[in-house]
């Protein structure tokens, strides 16, 4: 390398000249021990800036979205909340127009009628603080306002209980995957953990509460989920509040359900047997 770089000093750079012109290279192409090192993915690998069209203020802006195909899905919670390696997609699926506040998931971003749009206008765009999205990636913390603000324009619209319902199922999961995340070091780690485990609690409910009463009065598919699905997400979600019977009605209307697939089914009977320990176990305690 000698010479190769002379003449940097001119520029005020003559502490540069001796430098290795392939140093960095060799550092990536071995690891620690001397094996080639895994490249390093990061959040926002997973993240390009799709541009939108508000349906309330007709304004374009960018918003931070997933590629296609680029992360990769490593399971799923037993109420089918969604688990990928390196990144949680969920805090990517609110769609924010930093201009108006008019925000909604991704799935329902462009239908909106005119007087939804009105009461959106009047209610929420009239004393909403503009916003800057130049962000990278999101918090959780920032992922979650999102979503909060997703919810108070689903109820502005007056849009339908499975919307709401779905809304507040995606924040309950966003909030324990929060509490996944939390630094275990933090002087108030357990006071964060149990936050967002109690405010877990509040959106489940409330998603529950939101897809009974759409199983009433909508029609399938909902959200995206055939009727075995919802059945399911409202079984182990009945089951975590102890409504023993609710769950174990509907966990039944799936098993001998004609349109349940069979990996449905095999879901379902998991949750049959968790069921009857748990029923086992209270009327053991009553004892």
């Amino acid at each position: 390398m000698a010479g190769l770089l002379s003449g940097l000093e001119q520029f005020g750079l003559g502490n540069l000249e001796n430098m290795d012109l392939y140093e960095s290279q060799k550092k990536e192409a071995k690891g620690a021990d001397g094996k080639p090192a895994a490249p390093v993915v990061q959040e926002q690998d997973f993240l390009f800036d799709k541009s939108f069209t508000c349906p309330i203020c007709d304004k374009e802006f960018k918003a931070r979205t997933v590629k296609i195909g680029k992360a990769k899905l490593a399971g799923s919670d037993l109420d089918l909340r969604p688990r990928y390696e390196q990144i949680d997609l969920l805090k990517y699926d609110v769609i924010m127009c930093p201009d108006c506040g008019y925000a909604a998931l991704s799935r329902f971003f462009k239908f909106v009628t005119s007087p939804q749009a009105k009461n959106i206008r009047e209610k929420i765009s009239a004393t909403f603080k503009p916003q800057k999205e130049e962000k990278e990636i999101y918090t959780y913390d920032e992922a979650l306002e999102r979503y909060k603000l997703t919810l108070v324009n689903a109820i502005v619209k007056q849009t339908r209980a499975s919307e709401k319902a779905y809304i507040c199922l995606k924040t309950a999961w966003l909030l324990r995957g929060k509490a996944e995340h939390l630094d275990k070091n933090l002087p108030d780690y357990e006071a964060q953990k149990k936050q967002c485990a109690d405010e877990e609690n509040a959106f489940l409910k409330n998603a529950l509460e939101g897809f009974l009463a759409a199983r009433q009065t909508e029609n399938f598919p909902m959200c995206g989920m055939d009727e075995p699905t919802v059945d399911y997400v409202i079984a182990v979600t009945a089951m975590r509040f102890d409504q023993y019977d609710l769950s174990s009605r509907l966990i039944q209307g799936i098993l001998q359900s004609s349109t349940a697939n069979p990996r449905m089914k095999d879901k379902a009977r998991d949750i049959k047997e968790m069921l009857m320990k748990k029923i086992k176990e209270k009327n053991a305690a009553k004892k």
